[in-house]
């Protein structure tokens, strides 16, 4: 068997934690902030009877979706406002995206905009304190603003150290919001502003965030020991980088958390209701969602995701990148060949559990269970 496929009996799988099934709702734009020339932070207003549905963690994401020319397109952006306040995305203008485009330059208050119930396990315990350490460059402060504010408000305990890299000071998203919450908290959070293409007042931090300069950050500004959680958020390199650096530092590996936008820093695919080949190999692939189960010859040069909306264009997904976990399923029956993860857990992964729009048949018989 290779090494990325999964082959689990259903009797030896272990039970995991149940994920709600995530839905798409119609919500009111509430405000369009502009952060810098290239990134706005959305507000959405949520109805009373949809409270609860989306009360989000800090560190989880909002899936947005939109019908052009006939084409179902959706993205997920990490929220950045913190646990029990309106949710609110922060965007960054990919050059020529389309979806990242429309957020930050037409979408106005008022607007209705489809979106998908908080997803993510990029959450920390708000119950338990601790020193958390973030590191994060361009766009992926947005999940680290929400986790800072989140846990310095929830325990008078909890610090935080945050190491944030970009291009100029010009480019930095939510500079006040942090500014504010250094003076907020001056005592609990710290936080270093590191920028590639523009000195700084110290050459610790002035020049790319890579393996190099995070060590001699972390040598100089925290203490190993003393750090509880680690969270890494931002271009697929930088997030390599520091995840070997503190597996070389000996961290624990369940101490540390990371996040990825895009997995190739680009808008994701788009999504296309295309009929599979019926040339090659087929497995009869059986999808189990929502107690329903489907089974149908799919092609084994499609993955499970792309071929099975065909016949279930009900399924759930949003990215396509291997990055969000919105179409995570458990493989109960035959084997899958994940290419590509960016969302699961270890232990999910030794459970049974796939990526399926990374996930291709492998047996004669396949069955991906949804609902598990």
């Amino acid at each position: 068997m290779p090494p990325s496929a999964t082959r689990v009996p259903k009797a030896e799988v272990p039970a995991a934690r149940p994920r709600p099934r995530p839905a798409f709702h119609r919500l009111r734009v509430a405000d369009v902030t502009r952060l810098c020339p290239d990134a706005a932070a959305v507000t959405f207003e949520v109805p009373d009877e949809l409270a609860g549905q989306f009360a989000h963690r800090p560190g989880q994401t909002l899936t947005v979706r939109r019908v052009v020319d006939g084409r179902d397109e959706r993205r997920s952006y990490s929220l950045c406002s913190p646990a029990g306040s309106a949710p609110r995305i922060g965007v960054r203008v990919v050059p020529g995206g389309l979806f990242s485009s429309w957020l930050v330059n037409e979408v106005r208050p008022g607007d209705l905009v489809e979106v998908m119930t908080p997803a993510g396990a990029f959450t920390p315990d708000l119950d338990e304190p601790g020193h958390h350490v973030l590191v994060a460059a361009g766009s992926g402060i947005t999940p680290m603003l929400s986790i800072a504010e989140s846990v310095l408000a929830a325990h008078p305990g909890s610090r935080v150290t945050l190491l944030y890299g970009n291009r100029r000071t010009g480019t930095v998203m939510f500079a006040d919001e942090l500014a504010d919450l250094k003076d907020l908290y001056p005592t609990r959070f710290r936080l270093a502003h590191v920028l590639s293409r523009e000195p700084r007042e110290a050459d610790l931090l002035t020049g790319r965030l890579d393996g190099q300069r995070l060590a001699a950050l972390i040598d100089g500004l925290i203490d190993i020991d003393g750090a509880d959680h680690w969270w890494l958020c931002g271009p697929h390199g930088m997030v390599q980088d520091a995840q070997q650096l503190l597996a070389d530092l000996k961290v624990p590996t369940n101490r540390v958390h990371r996040e990825l936008f895009f997995a190739d820093d680009t808008e994701p695919v788009t999504v296309r209701r295309e009929e599979p080949a019926a040339d090659g190999p087929v497995s009869q692939v059986t999808v189990v969602l929502d107690g329903r189960s489907t089974t149908a010859p799919l092609p084994r040069t499609a993955t499970v995701l792309d071929a099975a909306s065909r016949i279930r264009p009900d399924l759930p997904f949003a990215c396509k990148g291997g990055v969000c976990g919105t179409c995570r399923a458990q493989v109960t029956q035959g084997e899958g060949d994940m290419r590509r993860n960016y969302a699961l857990e270890p232990a999910e992964v030794e459970a049974g559990y796939v990526l399926t729009c990374q996930t291709y048949p492998v047996t004669d018989t396949l069955t991906v269970d949804f609902d598990s």
